[in-house]
């Protein structure tokens, strides 16, 4: 199974060597606990962590 990683600038979670998002290449596997968004222009924690796509993202990053 591939390693999930997270990308430092938007903190996207992908198992890719780019990120989806905002197309870094800064991943990292320390990483620590998820958010999943479904509909971020309704969801107060998308608007809170300024997450303007649906996925997985991590809560901190290292």
């Amino acid at each position: 199974m591939a390693r999930e990683m997270a990308c430092r600038k938007c903190k996207y979670v992908t198992v890719g060597k780019v990120c989806p998002v905002c197309k870094s290449s800064d991943l990292t596997p320390d990483w620590n606990g998820v958010v999943l968004v479904v509909d971020p222009t309704n969801s107060e924690i998308s608007k809170t962590l300024g997450i303007t796509q649906k996925g997985k993202y991590a809560i901190k990053v290292t």
